[in-house]
């Protein structure tokens, strides 16, 4: 395992993370196989984990604390996120701060998911929606102050709406954001216009997640896949969704080099970037775990892959299905 350093906070956490949406109440997930897979993810050196309250309300935070306290000996690096009050996600213009995030919100999310952690402290704490025009709110940036002064907190980051790269600038100049989570992968390169150069440039950490964009990027959807009644991805591969990206990912398969998997490839292209501190790949079974650390060796995507790679930018906006 191959580990960066997170930003101005200066964790060396491991370049493989591990999220765990998939964990929370997803259909196909079991408790016993996603404890198997956690350990197995810390015994082969991964050291960030996130999670979110929103996750199953609160279960997949749970399975994080008994990580965390099985594992005494090991620094694992935690991260959660808080809802907003309106329990809406994404966030929309006009949302303000006083139905999302206002100050009794994020105390008492904070110490809802700490008891669910079982823990005294989280690490990171993230909004797990965000509009920019909150940035100079000082309402919430008191309200962290408070809580990373009394040691319940020792970060607060950003999660980014899907497909809006953009909006979180304003408030990464404020100064008061530690790190920014955002989707990031062969697909979705718009991050590395504004986002990843103003991280760059400010020292903030990048955590890349949705590297596979939601299993596209596994290579093994077809037109015709389906999941079972009440799985998220049903609500979000819609019919014109799912042609257009299974189409887009059958277009890749040729460029995987000789030995390698679409899903490594995938992996590998994020890697490639200097911002980016982590990736945390969804793994609900042991097979990926060890997929997905694997692909933390030091070696380097060649450039003329990089450089074709690039033409699969897809540019998207944000729809009624993205969520």
């Amino acid at each position: 395992m191959q580990y960066r350093t997170f930003g101005r906070l200066g964790w060396p956490v491991s370049e493989i993370g591990y999220g765990m949406w998939g964990m929370g109440g997803w259909t196909e997930s079991d408790d016993t196989e996603s404890r198997q897979s956690l350990q197995l993810a810390v015994d082969d050196g991964c050291t960030f984990f996130d999670t979110a309250w929103g996750y199953g309300a609160g279960h997949s935070e749970g399975l994080l604390g008994e990580l965390v306290r099985a594992n005494p000996d090991k620094r694992l690096y935690t991260a959660t996120k808080m809802p907003p009050k309106n329990f809406k996600w994404p966030s929309k213009r006009g949302f303000t701060l006083d139905e999302t995030f206002p100050p009794d919100h994020i105390r008492e999310y904070t110490e809802k998911s700490l008891a669910n952690l079982g823990l005294g402290r989280v690490d990171l704490m993230q909004f797990h929606v965000w509009e920019d025009a909150w940035a100079r709110d000082e309402r919430w940036q008191r309200a962290v102050d408070d809580l990373k002064r009394e040691g319940l907190i020792g970060a607060i980051g950003i999660s980014i709406n899907r497909w809006e790269p953009w909006n979180a600038l304003e408030s990464l100049r404020t100064g008061q954001i530690d790190a920014v989570q955002v989707i990031y992968n062969i697909f979705d390169q718009a991050p590395e216009d504004e986002l990843f150069p103003l991280c760059q440039e400010l020292n903030i950490g990048v955590i890349a997640r949705v590297p596979f964009d939601e299993g596209s990027l596994t290579g093994r959807l077809t037109k015709d896949t389906r999941w079972p009644e009440g799985d998220w991805r049903n609500s979000y591969f819609v019919p014109e969704n799912l042609a257009a990206s299974v189409e887009r990912a059958d277009a890749l398969k040729p460029l995987v080099p000789a030995g390698m998997t679409l899903p490594e490839l995938a992996l590998r292209f994020i890697l490639n970037h200097p911002a980016v501190s982590t990736i945390i790949p969804g793994m609900r079974r042991p097979t990926h775990v060890q997929a997905n650390l694997g692909t933390s060796d030091g070696a380097r995507l060649p450039a003329d892959v990089m450089q074709q790679l690039r033409a699969h930018r897809w540019d998207r906006e944000p729809t009624e299905w993205s969520q």
